[in-house]
C-alpha cells in the first residue's frame, strides 16, 4: 500500500475543498451584495409609490368612507365564529379521529408588510387576509365534517365545492354509501397535517 500516494491525494482533496469553499464564499458575497442593492432599489421605489394616509382618505369616494364601518363591523362576528369553529374542531375531531385543520395553512397574514402601502391599506390587507383565510379554514373544517357525516353529492349542481366534495358519493347511490362510508372516514385520518 502506497501511503505517500494516499497522503498526496488527501492533500489535493483538502486543497480543492478549500478552493471550493473560497469560491462559494465569494459567490455568496456577490449574491448578497446584489440582493442588498436590489432591496434598496425596491424599497426606494416603494417609498415613491406610497400614498400618504391623509391623501388616501381625501381622494377616497365618500361612499367608501361611509361604508367602511359596516365592513369592519363584520370582524366581530368573524372573531366569534373563528373561536367557535376552532373550539368545535379541537373538541370533536379527536373524537371522530379526523385530522385537525392547521389554521396557519389558511390564515396567511403578510401583505401588510409591503412598504408601498400606507397604514390604512395595511389595515385593510390585514382584515382581508384574516377574513378570507378564516373562510378557507372554516370551509375545510366543514368539508371534513361533511365527509365524515354526510359524504353525498347534491342532486343539483353546486356553485362552490370544497376540496372533499369530489370524493363524495353520487346522489342516490345507497350501495356505495353503505359499503364505502368507512373508507371516506378513514381517509380523513390520513389527511396530511
Amino acid at each position: 500500500m502506497d501511503h505517500q500516494k494516499i497522503d498526496e491525494l488527501v492533500a489535493k482533496i483538502k486543497a480543492l475543498e478549500s478552493e471550493l469553499e473560497v469560491e462559494l464564499h465569494q459567490e455568496y458575497e456577490r449574491f448578497t451584495c446584489e440582493i442588498t442593492k436590489k432591496r434598496e432599489e425596491i424599497l426606494a421605489s416603494y417609498q415613491k409609490e406610497r400614498q400618504g394616509a391623509l391623501r388616501y382618505l381625501v381622494s377616497a369616494p365618500i361612499l367608501h368612507l361611509l361604508s367602511s364601518p359596516i365592513i369592519w363591523s363584520v370582524l366581530i362576528p368573524a372573531l366569534i365564529l373563528d373561536a367557535f369553529v376552532s373550539f368545535y374542531q379541537w373538541i370533536c375531531f379527536p373524537i371522530y379521529k379526523v385530522t385537525k385543520v392547521k389554521r396557519s395553512d389558511y390564515l396567511i397574514i403578510d401583505r401588510h408588510r409591503l412598504e408601498y402601502l400606507n397604514i390604512i391599506e395595511k389595515l385593510n390587507c390585514l382584515y382581508c387576509s384574516y377574513f378570507n383565510g378564516l373562510m378557507g379554514y372554516i370551509t375545510e373544517i366543514a368539508g371534513r365534517t361533511e365527509q365524515y357525516w354526510c359524504p353525498i353529492r347534491h342532486a343539483t349542481r353546486v356553485k362552490f365545492m370544497h376540496n372533499n366534495y369530489k370524493k363524495f358519493f353520487d346522489y342516490g347511490d345507497s350501495d356505495n354509501y353503505r359499503q364505502r362510508i368507512a373508507e371516506l372516514r378513514e381517509d380523513l385520518r390520513e389527511e396530511k397535517e
